[in-house]
């Protein structure tokens, strides 16, 4: 029997419920500092709050209340971001890193990209990684992909780009074990892959319990490589053809596609082949095939990744060749951007393929709304660094690129924080604010679900729960601008 007489028992029981007689007033809550007066944008589907505080202690939200209901301490560290909108940070589903630890992280961290799943692991980045993991060094949260897992040839053969070749299963499935000794967190294939290889090494990763995504391969249909369990498909690779009545007769053409042994990469020699196929299947696009692939992809939760960003560079062309975002980059990526554009993606590229591509680019708009009205996850990714494409910058493009293709602004902003997310199985602790959540966060100056080009405006941006000020953040961009300016 308790040693408490009820009446005692019941008197604290309801104390208890009011917040009375007790130490903790439910009122205030402990916290190392707070954003206060801010319209909150949770990515979670909820209407716009305005005038909410948000509390936030170590990296975890804390609290998030309107602002006349929370006492704040005395003494609390208050940020007013009266007239201001925050959300949650950004996630690019699709980047690759060069080995520069002073510019491309932060080149993330400064436009409010706060988790990146990096396409081409390296163990330069495992180590970055477990550095910021650590507190050592401020850069976003980092999902690696195993080194490119291509076939034999390669469309990397006598570059510098890490590949690993593999020429049938045994080779396939040995890549998984070595990736996930190494440990990375999903496998990456890519578009020379026989089907032999490809599927063995479907199978190793199911045994190794990895994820794997990448290109769907020339040789495996979209329809398989989802049935397989590729869990993200990058840049619509293969969607034209298998949405196309001449499926077959184009899937032939692409199977007898070969690689030149005397270029520098057989990218160039891939990327020139494959445009024909990809024009011919855009011009007998069947949307009964297209809907039903969309239905099945939906089914299977295969995720689209379409770095719509890429092919807005690549098929239209239509750059800025003095982008003032090219002070940010040391002046080797520059001259390598510059390469990559005249040897890899314009040679032999006359007006006709020019025009060409231009209305597949449209083209590549309407596939991804119609996949997203068709239930298919949409992530945003960028693909930088390809040329033009930013590190950090131009995932603010590719959710303007969404928008044109036909999601809202707010169905943008979650392709980019609540989607990944639930892809990453991170879900109870990123892509929305809410309390108990990470405290990755992005403040701008103006509403985004009025206008997408309103994450551009970014006032200031919390990684972890460290606020990076407004000042701080123009003070990272001079040091990045004088940096690259030295490099």
């Amino acid at each position: 029997m308790s040693r408490y007489p009820v009446r005692h028992l019941f008197l604290a029981l309801a104390l208890a419920a009011w917040g009375l007689g007790c130490e903790d007033d439910p009122t205030v809550v402990d916290a190392d500092y707070a954003l206060t007066h801010v319209t909150v944008i949770d990515a979670a589907g909820t209407p716009p709050q305005s005038d909410m505080t948000v509390l936030i202690k170590g990296k975890q939200i804390v609290a998030l209340r309107k602002s006349d209901d929370i006492e704040l301490p005395d003494g609390l560290k208050t940020v007013d971001l009266q007239g201001r909108y925050l959300m949650p940070g950004l996630a690019d589903m699709h980047v690759h890193t060069q080995e520069m630890e002073q510019v491309f992280p932060l080149l993330h961290v400064v436009n409010g990209v706060t988790t990146v799943r990096d396409m081409d692991g390296s163990p330069f980045l495992l180590e970055w990684r477990r550095r910021i993991e650590e507190g050592r060094m401020l850069g976003p949260r980092m999902i690696l992909g195993s080194t490119i897992i291509d076939g034999t040839p390669s469309l990397w053969q006598n570059s510098p780009v890490a590949h690993v070749s593999v020429g049938n299963e045994a080779e396939g499935r040995e890549a998984v074990r070595q990736a996930r000794a190494q440990g990375y967190d999903f496998i990456k294939v890519y578009s020379r892959l026989s089907r032999e290889a490809y599927f063995g090494i479907a199978d190793e990763a199911r045994l190794q319990q990895m994820p794997f995504a990448g290109h769907c391969p020339d040789l495996v249909t979209n329809a398989e490589a989802s049935e397989a369990g590729q869990a993200s498909f990058e840049h619509l690779y293969g969607v034209m053809y298998a949405t196309s009545s001449k499926e077959e007769e184009l899937r032939e053409q692409v199977g007898q596609i070969t690689l030149r042994p005397d270029t520098i990469t057989g990218y160039n020699t891939w990327f020139q082949q494959t445009h024909a196929v990809e024009w011919e299947a855009a011009r007998t696009y069947s949307s009964a095939k297209g809907m039903q692939l969309f239905g099945q992809l939906a089914k299977n939760g295969s995720a689209q990744v379409p770095t719509l960003i890429l092919h807005d560079v690549l098929d239209r062309m239509d750059l800025d060749m003095d982008d003032a975002r090219l002070k940010y980059l040391p002046a080797s990526v520059v001259a390598g951007w510059r390469w990559q554009l005249a040897e890899i993606y314009l040679r032999g590229r006359g007006e006709e393929e020019s025009a060409q591509r231009r209305d597949l680019f449209n083209r590549r708009l309407a596939l991804v709304g119609e996949m997203h009205r068709a239930g298919v996850r949409v992530m945003a990714g960028t693909d930088s660094t390809t040329p033009w494409v930013f590190p950090g910058f131009s995932l603010h493009d590719e959710l303007e690129l969404l928008v044109q293709a036909g999601l809202t602004p707010l169905q943008a902003i979650q392709a980019a924080t609540l989607e990944p997310a639930r892809y990453l199985g991170m879900q109870d602790s990123l892509g929305t604010v809410e309390q108990g959540k990470v405290a990755d966060l992005l403040v701008l100056d103006a509403n985004p679900l009025e206008d997408i080009r309103n994450t551009t405006r970014i006032h200031s941006v919390v990684v972890r729960g460290r606020y990076i000020s407004a000042e701080e953040r123009r003070e990272l961009l001079s040091d990045l601008e004088t940096l690259a300016g030295s490099m």
